[in-house]
């Protein structure tokens, strides 16, 4: 039976897969824009690492820092994590990180993605604020609202004014 075997081994062994993975969390972490560009498989495996370490991140304790030493193996990182990381994203219950895929590598044609932590991509959170300023729903309200006619005679007033000005200044 195969019960609760449901681990990607990544065709590596437990201590090179261990390393593999701490090596890659430091490089999430260090990074300046904190995202890494790898393969969907490694990705996976990558996120079920860092996330529990970004939450132990959130109680800056001295047992939670040798915790997340343990697994990281860098003061470099310990330090970015529990200084900038825990910061940005402290009233975040979770789902740290975002995998976005970006086709297949042409050595191998391996699936491949960015990794990286969601409060770091400014692009996304400029759109999810643009987004989120429009209505959800509709309503029958807002249907007649955009129904009813507009009012033309304030159009025809602002327009006059505009073309008796250029006139008046020519004649000066």
């Amino acid at each position: 039976m195969r019960h609760n075997k449901k681990f990607n081994h990544l065709g590596r062994t437990k201590t090179h897969r261990e390393a593999m993975l701490s090596n890659m969390c430091v490089s999430l972490i260090i990074s300046p824009n904190k995202r890494i560009f790898t393969t969907v498989a490694k990705a996976k495996a990558l996120k079920k690492v860092i996330e529990p370490i970004i939450t132990k991140s959130k109680e800056d304790t001295t047992h939670s820092r040798r915790v997340v030493f343990q697994t990281l193996q860098s003061k470099t990182a310990v330090t970015e994590l529990f200084q900038n990381i825990s910061q940005k994203v402290g009233d975040r219950p979770g789902g740290y990180t975002r995998i976005i895929k970006t086709g297949n590598r042409l050595g191998d044609n391996a699936s491949m993605c960015f990794i990286e932590l969601v409060d770091y991509n400014e692009n996304m959170l400029k759109e999810k604020k643009a987004a989120s300023k429009g209505r959800t729903r509709r309503s029958a309200a807002a249907k007649k609202k955009e129904a009813a006619p507009v009012e033309e005679p304030k159009a025809e007033q602002a327009e006059t004014p505009a073309t008796e000005e250029p006139k008046s200044e020519a004649a000066e």
